[in-house]
C-alpha cells in the first residue's frame, strides 16, 4: 500500500495488452517504418548512389572479389536501367536517357550485359567512332599504341582457387592523362591480338583490367562477324549462347552509373613474395 503523499503508479499499458495484440503493434509500426524508409531508399539508390559487389576476377587489381563500389547513378543520366533490381527490364519504359552525358576513355562503368542482362562492371577503352585493336599485349587506339609502362611482377592466388599465378602489372595512361593498373599473365593469350574494331554510334568498348580474365569486347562471340578483318556493325545474330557470349560493342543506354569509390571490402590480400598490397577501403577509382 503507498504512504501517505504517495500515488501508486499507473499499471503500465503493456501489461493490458495480450502476446496477439503487442504482436500486431509491433507490425504496424514496422510497417509505418517501411513505408517511410523504402521510398527513400528506393528514390536515393535511382537518382544517387547505388552499391554493388563485386563478384568477378575481371577487373583485378583495380577492383578485388568482395570489394563494395559505390556507383554514381547520375553520372550518365537516367534511363530504364537506372532502377534498381533491374526493374527497368520488366517494365514497359522507353528507350533513351534523360540528362544523358557520354562517358569518357578510362572511366569505370557499370552497365547491363547487352546479350544476358547481368550487371557488369569493366572500363571504357573505346568510344563511338574510335579504332580499337589489341596488338602483342598492346592496346591500340586509333592506330598508335596506348602508354604502357611496366610496374612489378606480383604472385596472388585468385578467388577460391588454391594455386598461386604469376601477374605481370602494367600502368596504362590516355593522352588526356587518365591512368589504370592491369595485369597481364600468359603472353599469347586469344585476347592478346584481335581484329580491329570500329565502334558504331552510340556504342561502347570494354575492358577489364585483368586481361587474361575477362571475357570483354575484345572476343568475337559477342560482335557481328568481321568483314575484312574489321568489326564495325552491331545487331547480327549471336554464333553462340548468350551466356557464353562476351559484351560485344554495349549501347550507351544500357548504362546503369559510373564506379566512384571502393567504399569497404572482404577481400583479403593474398599477394605474396612480400609483396605490398594496394589500399581497399574508401579508395577512388
Amino acid at each position: 500500500m503507498a504512504s501517505d503523499g504517495e500515488q501508486a503508479a499507473p499499471k503500465g499499458e503493456e501489461d493490458h495488452l495480450t502476446f496477439g495484440e503487442k504482436v500486431k503493434r509491433e507490425l504496424r509500426e514496422w510497417g509505418a517504418t517501411l513505408a517511410v524508409f523504402v521510398p527513400i531508399f528506393l528514390i536515393f539508390s535511382t537518382l544517387l548512389y547505388e552499391q554493388r559487389v563485386i563478384p568477378s576476377e575481371s577487373m583485378v587489381p583495380t577492383l578485388q572479389v568482395g570489394d563494395r563500389v559505390a556507383v554514381a547513378k547520375f553520372a550518365y543520366g537516367y534511363d530504364r536501367y537506372s532502377l534498381p533490381f533491374s526493374w527497368g527490364r520488366y517494365l514497359p519504359i522507353g528507350k533513351g536517357r534523360i540528362f544523358a552525358r557520354d562517358p569518357k576513355r578510362g572511366e569505370v562503368v557499370v552497365f547491363e550485359h547487352p546479350h544476358t542482362g547481368r550487371v557488369m562492371i569493366k572500363r571504357v577503352i573505346g568510344l563511338p567512332g574510335d579504332r580499337i585493336q589489341m596488338i602483342g599485349e598492346e592496346l591500340y587506339i586509333n592506330g598508335e599504341p596506348i602508354e604502357s609502362t611496366y610496374d612489378r611482377t606480383v604472385r596472388y592466388k585468385p578467388h577460391n582457387e588454391t594455386r598461386s599465378v604469376t601477374a605481370r602489372e602494367y600502368r596504362e595512361t590516355t593522352d588526356d592523362g587518365k591512368n589504370w593498373l592491369t595485369y597481364r599473365q600468359e603472353k599469347g593469350d586469344r585476347g592478346d591480338n584481335t581484329v580491329l574494331f570500329v565502334v558504331p554510334a552510340g556504342h561502347m568498348f570494354m575492358m577489364g583490367d585483368n586481361r587474361d580474365n575477362s571475357l570483354d569486347s575484345r572476343f568475337l562471340s559477342g560482335h557481328c562477324p568481321p568483314v575484312d578483318g574489321v568489326v564495325d556493325q552491331v545487331g547480327c545474330p549471336l554464333s553462340v549462347e548468350a551466356e557464353r557470349a562476351s559484351v560485344g560493342f554495349v549501347p550507351m543506354d544500357h548504362l546503369i552509373g559510373r564506379g566512384e569509390t571502393v567504399i569497404m571490402t572482404l577481400h583479403r590480400c593474398k599477394l605474396e613474395d612480400n609483396a605490398a598490397c594496394k589500399k581497399r577501403v574508401w579508395r577512388g577509382l
